[in-house]
């Protein structure tokens, strides 16, 4: 097919605007993810937020990630559940935080397609700088090789407008009971298997 010189120069003018604003995209969110593993190890320094034990704290310096793989970061179409229950979810110890299915986020991923639940924590979405909050517990098949066998969590946000929700698993990261007994965490649901791999996010190593 042939395409006159005017017509051909503007569509190569359209492929690299295009390719331009994907690099500069690509480029904002690798800098949003290394700040939040920053943000994350020097959490884990902090003797006010820390949750490592004495011994640990001591020799910490970074955590473990694994490299970062924007293929993993995946828009969901997020379908609001209204109506249902709150309920006790069980946690690593006898506590029991109260929990909703606030929604369902579907999205595809290593060429399957998921339909996983998403939390509202009763608790949380009474105060105001947690009233956006959601929880996306998850497990997958390198728990127990590589990263923290009972799962690893993603914190969301309800978003501000529409149904479209990033769930972005290279920045997953372990519960606090990963390094220390004494916490209380959430089970991760047998609802928020996923049967693949997600080589990112956060690693587990017994000791720091």
């Amino acid at each position: 097919m042939f395409f006159p010189m005017k017509t051909t120069l503007f569509i190569l003018i359209s492929l690299l605007s295009f390719r331009v604003i994907a690099q500069s995209d690509s480029a904002q969110v690798m800098t949003e993810i290394l700040a939040w593993q920053e943000e994350l190890n020097n959490d884990y320094k902090n003797p006010d937020k820390s949750p490592l034990e004495p011994d640990d704290f001591k020799t910490f310096e970074s955590h473990p990630f694994y490299p970062i793989d924007l293929k993993y970061r995946v828009k969901a179409k997020l379908t609001m559940m209204t109506g249902t229950p709150f309920f006790k979810m069980k946690t690593t110890t006898t506590r029991l935080p109260v929990y909703r299915i606030y929604g369902i986020a579907e999205f595809t991923l290593e060429g399957k397609e998921f339909q996983i639940p998403v939390y509202q924590s009763q608790e949380l979405m009474k105060k105001i700088e947690y009233a956006d909050y959601l929880f996306f517990p998850f497990t997958d098949l390198t728990n127990g090789k590589g990263t923290y066998q009972n799962g690893r969590y993603i914190s969301l946000h309800i978003p501000k407008s529409g149904e479209d929700l990033v769930i972005d698993f290279n920045q997953a990261y372990n519960p606090y009971c990963a390094y220390n007994p004494n916490y209380s965490c959430p089970i991760v649901p047998e609802e928020n298997y996923m049967d693949i791999e997600i080589p990112v996010g956060i690693r587990y190593q017994e000791h720091h």
